[in-house]
């Protein structure tokens, strides 16, 4: 491991508590080191008060902050002494802490302090850093991690017996390290949970960690526990979207809601997955019950990251075999999920959050990998994980979690997706909380948004393997599908029918009609597995109940989907799938229209571009996001008991009234 320390970086930063946000954020560069909001930094500066009193005061990471992107005002400063006080009380409740954290704060609108506040109050350093470093803990999680710990540090390091994150360990830490610590100490493990290091300037307790792990690395190396196998099984090829989806399905009925499944078949998870002694090893919990905290912010709580092997469709029996102790700890909906021709699936109530879940299982699984090769993994027993899950304050975080977006953990696809209504259905989905999939023939839908809940594919609608080949993608990426908006087409520069050509009539119906054909047939045994039943809507035209003349392809075309939408209702209405449809008219905002034809246009009827948009009843624009709006409607509660209906999107047009 190499330090990222840069003078001209670090010149940038102002001051202690600058410096302090400067060794944080390189610590939090390294996932090896610190994942997710893992890990705690802290600083005692000596200032002066509103009356001129000088004080010292702990500013120790806040809850909430990620050590990444961590900044001067997610660390909250607490009254030292205070601090000090509390670690020589015999007893402290977890909710009491809280209390007093909060209330000798200096600056009321600063984070809740972490509950490692106290610790770092009682070490004697200026600065301290601890985290939760891959080499350390994998060390610590063997049978002989302690003898290990000192064979590697000897008098270096105090080391800590594993208790629970709060103030029993912040008080057994204060008289370990009165008692044992000297000066040759540099740091402290603290057994299956992590590392600190300490210093009288950031740079140096920056170093000190970054020495003290490659220690650990370097340990396990020399012990041939450091390269793990490569993966000798190839991803499973064959179509596995239907297989997917029903996994998700029985995942989201044992949780009680819909959930992102993602699926990770890249050669290290498939290597994991494939191992014979997988069961064995992947079942006795996680690397550091952080981790089990970490992930304890998905509503649907289990077991930690601990993976359930499963064979899809007996995975509820696995898992209540090896989930009974403690009783109260079994939880049928898994978070992680191994499997030899998939990988491994994570869940998660939205993509950031099965995302979070792969990262930290993504180095669970090197941890127990490389303990076993260092001479066999060992996790905590299973109270000290239950005591962590059911921790008052994590609790607390729980209930305190807010409603759900309506389409939190549900999967959308919409066609045509890189501009006008389709882009703007997108936007209208992944504000209600589903993620999203945008499929589109321009490249630009690829990076339309940088963010976990949307995948941008390219494809070309009239191919029917790309077709295909995007809902595979789609399923794995996020394990299944809820809402299909069908909102790609073409509408053709006007032709009477006696100059209609067969190929542009072909044309046209190739893309407005059959390749709706091809998304509805194929998406059907997805929709049918959605946890809250299928939705499709369908993105049809005006000129379904009033044609207009030189639009005979366009306008038959749409007519024919109208139909077809009809009688998939009639079809799918026993598979808990509805369908509707939405004719949208003069919506402008869209690529075809651009000012140059509007004002062509507008000049043909005698109208300014501001009437000309507003030529209907209401006198009303109408816009893209107007139509996506409604169209998102149609897949929430409001339409629960609706299907087969037409709305008109159109502010009201005399031929169709």
């Amino acid at each position: 491991m190499k330090s990222l320390w840069n003078d001209n970086e670090a010149a940038q930063y102002r001051g202690d508590l600058g410096l302090r946000v400067y060794t944080s954020r390189l610590l939090g560069r390294d996932a090896s080191l610190v994942l997710h909001g893992g890990g705690n930094t802290s600083v005692k500066i000596k200032e002066k008060n509103l009356l001129g009193e000088e004080e010292t005061l702990l500013y120790v990471k806040g809850s909430g902050w990620d050590l990444e992107t961590i900044e001067e005002a997610g660390f909250s400063p607490v009254r030292l002494d205070h601090l000090l006080k509390l670690a020589r009380l015999k007893t402290l409740s977890d909710p009491q802490m809280v209390n007093e954290l909060r209330t000798h704060m200096t600056r009321a609108s600063a984070p809740t302090p972490s509950v490692e506040a106290i610790l770092h109050a009682t070490l004697p350093y200026k600065y301290v850093d601890h985290t939760h470093a891959d080499a350390v803990v994998t060390i610590t999680n063997t049978d002989n991690g302690r003898e290990r710990i000192k064979e590697i540090y000897g008098d270096a390091l105090v080391v800590i017996p594993y208790v629970m994150p709060g103030f029993d360990l912040a008080r057994l830490c204060a008289e370990r390290f009165a008692a044992d610590a000297g000066p040759q100490t540099r740091g402290m493990v603290l057994m299956n949970h992590g590392i600190f290091s300490f210093g009288e300037t950031a740079k140096e307790s920056y170093e000190r960690m970054i020495e003290l792990v490659t220690r650990a690395e370097e340990y396990l190396q020399k012990h041939k526990a450091w390269n793990l196998p490569e993966a000798s099984t190839k991803p499973a090829s064959a179509p596995m979207r239907k297989d997917i989806a029903a996994l998700r399905h029985d995942v989201s009925m044992a949780a009680g809601f819909p959930v992102v499944l993602s699926v990770h078949g890249d050669p290290a998870s498939l290597a994991f997955a494939n191992r014979s002694d997988v069961k064995k090893i992947s079942q006795q919990g996680p690397a550091t019950p952080d981790h089990v905290i970490r992930t304890k912010r998905l509503p649907m709580l289990g077991r930690g990251v601990a993976a359930y092997v499963a064979d899809y469709k007996v995975y509820f029996e696995q898992t209540a075999k090896t989930a009974r102790e403690p009783k109260t700890m079994l939880d049928p909906a898994p978070r992680v999920i191994l499997d030899a021709e998939l990988g491994v699936c994570t869940v998660g109530r939205s993509a950031k959050d099965a995302a979070i879940v792969f990262d930290i299982y993504e180095h669970t699984m090197q941890i127990i990998q490389r303990a076993e090769l260092l001479g066999g993994w060992k996790a905590l027993p299973a109270k000290d994980i239950f005591d962590v899950e059911y921790w008052d304050l994590e609790q607390a975080k729980l209930k305190s979690g807010g409603k759900p977006p309506v389409f939190a953990g549900e999967v959308a696809l919409v066609t045509g997706a890189a501009s006008g209504i389709g882009k703007a259905c997108v936007e209208s989905l992944l504000a209600r909380g589903a993620v999203v999939v945008g499929l589109d023939i321009q490249p630009m839908i690829e990076t339309l948004f940088d963010r976990k809940d949307y995948l941008g594919l390219r494809c070309d609608v009239t191919d029917e393997f790309q077709i295909q080949q995007a809902l595979e993608r789609a399923v794995r990426a996020f394990g299944g599908l809820d809402m299909l908006v069908l909102n790609a087409g073409i509408f053709p520069a006007g032709c009477r029918i006696d100059a209609l050509s067969t190929h542009e009539w072909n044309k046209v119906m190739r893309i407005n009609l059959d390749s709706n054909l091809v998304f509805m047939r194929e998406a059907h045994p997805l929709l049918k597995l959605a946890p809250k039943g299928g939705r499709v809507v369908i993105i049809g035209s005006k000129n379904v109940p009033a044609p207009g003349p030189g639009a005979a392809a366009y306008s038959a075309s749409k007519a024919a989907l109208n139909q077809l939408a009809r009688v998939a209702a009639l079809e799918w209405g026993g598979d808990n799938i509805r369908i509707n449809s939405l004719h949208p008219n003069a919506v402008f905002d869209t690529g075809i229209w651009t000012d140059e034809v509007l004002a062509a246009r507008a000049k043909h009827y005698g109208l300014t571009v501001e009437q000309y948009k507003t030529n209907n009843v209401l006198r009303t624009e109408v816009k893209s996001r107007d139509v996506a709006e409604l169209a998102a409607e149609m897949c929430g509660p409001l339409f629960a008991k609706t299907t087969a209906a037409q709305v008109p999107v159109d502010g009201g047009n005399e031929r169709v009234i």
